[in-house]
């Protein structure tokens, strides 16, 4: 059986969430922040294995803690990224232009692209559908969940609000566009678990989204 745990992390403060099968005990972190061991430790009391880091985007809140998980495995473990992102990845996710360092973390080894499925464990069946999500930044993308009926949005969507999008490869045309087509086409009820802040569905934004009509 499925299930999220959301931890919220880092000094932005970051919504890392982890999505593991409590039948087989595998694991995936999506958008480990800061304080990593935390994460590594709430698995551990979960009896959950990590088996791969997934990451919506590659801006360093999202990813500073991807090299620490992923050391937890010799090789590391599987980092996923969609390669329009691999420039901010590659550079620390920009952590610099805010004042701040982060380790940088192994290069990513599952590449994402659009309708792509996801399972937790290589050879079990899928969880997730990958879905390209340009706006905010070029590569983002985001994780639905039929199954759980959630939708793991990063910085597309928030609660009454939307990604910046000033920083280089961001566009509000395109944010927008990616809300209307992407997020909003999905059932109403759809639980959107965002990169930062509380939880919505789709139906409410819908309804109560200031920036999207």
């Amino acid at each position: 059986m499925l299930e999220v745990i959301q931890l919220t992390l880092g000094p932005l403060p970051n919504n890392v969430f982890i999505l593991g099968n409590d039948d087989t005990g595998d694991a995936v972190v999506i958008d480990p922040s800061f304080e990593g061991q935390v994460v590594l430790d709430r698995m551990k009391q979960k009896g959950w294995q990590p088996r791969q880091v997934w990451l919506t985007h590659g801006h360093f809140d999202h990813m500073a803690g991807a090299g620490e998980i992923a050391a937890v495995s010799d090789p590391p473990l599987p980092i996923g990224l969609h390669p329009d992102d691999s420039l901010w990845y590659e550079n620390a996710g920009g952590a610099a232009r805010f004042g701040l360092s982060i380790s940088q973390p192994p290069k990513p080894s599952i590449i994402f692209s659009h309708g792509q499925v996801l399972s937790l464990r290589e050879g079990f069946a899928p969880v997730v559908k990958v879905i390209h999500a340009p706006g905010h930044s070029p590569g983002h993308v985001m994780f639905y969940c039929a199954e759980l009926e959630v939708l793991f949005c990063g910085d597309v969507i928030f609660r009454e609000g939307i990604g910046r999008t000033d920083l280089p490869g961001g566009d509000m045309a395109t944010l927008l566009r990616t809300i209307r087509e992407q997020v909003f086409t999905l059932p109403d009820e759809t639980r959107l678990l965002p990169g930062h802040g509380p939880e919505s569905t789709v139906g409410y934004e819908k309804r109560h989204n200031p920036f999207v009509s």
